[in-house]
């Protein structure tokens, strides 16, 4: 199964205002592990670049001057997505603002079915929690301390490890049959045997988590059942 994790950068909120796409970065993943192709581009917007925008990822008008029109990209970046899934993150402002562009210079558009939004999947996994990209890699362990700026393909990079943890962690239809030979791990003829992880994982719950669940258990007072059972 292919899918291409996507970020894009652009000068505003909404096309429909005259904002303009300016960086498209994507990653390549086949079965959910990535296999190294990229897709990367600088698009000159053709207007000025408002400061909101530029303190976001630091693209000013004068850098993105010498670099193509998206018209001139158009069809190579069709070409690399293809009729993969696309993993973004809030694909409710990426893909109108894509559907925008490509409309502009008569390219098909890209369904909303065809993404796959992970803060969608945050919002449902961890409800009431923060659900940003820098909040999941927080809560995943994923380091992100290069990212000082917004960036189109750093940030996919990003949220395909992100993506990963949220549908489970890495490699998750990967079945290791001889290996687990190798491992010790009980062999029958009924098959493989799982063991218990010989190091319990570490807990995804954050202290300020926790200590929200605290205040919250305290309110309810002795006859609380998490009091029971906590």
């Amino acid at each position: 199964m292919r899918e291409i994790v996507l970020d894009t950068e652009t000068t505003g909120f909404d096309p429909k205002t005259g904002d303009r796409m300016v960086e498209i970065g994507a990653v390549e993943l086949y079965n959910h592990m990535p296999t190294g192709r990229t897709y990367h581009q600088y698009i000159n917007p053709e207007r000025d670049m408002p400061e909101g925008a530029f303190q976001v990822h630091g693209l000013s008008e004068e850098f993105l001057r010498d670099f193509p029109v998206f018209h001139d990209i158009a069809d190579a970046f069709l070409e690399f997505i293809g009729d993969a899934k696309l993993v973004i993150h809030n694909a409710a402002f990426d893909v109108p603002f894509l559907n925008a562009e490509l409309g502009w210079c008569k390219r098909r558009q890209i369904p909303m079915d065809q993404a796959v939004d992970t803060l969608l999947i945050a919002r449902k996994k961890f409800p009431g929690a923060g659900n940003s990209l820098d909040a999941l890699c927080r809560r995943f362990g994923i380091d992100n301390s290069h990212r000082e700026l917004h960036g189109a393909l750093l940030d996919s990079e990003i949220l395909a490890e992100v993506y990963l943890e949220l549908i489970g962690g890495r490699q998750p239809d990967l079945v290791l049959a001889g290996a687990s030979r190798d491992r010790g791990s009980d062999m029958s003829q009924d098959g493989w045997r799982p063991h218990a992880r010989p190091d319990p994982l570490p807990s995804r719950v954050t202290e300020e988590e926790a200590a929200a669940h605290a205040a919250f258990v305290e309110k309810l007072g002795d006859g609380a059942l998490w009091r029971k059972f906590g």
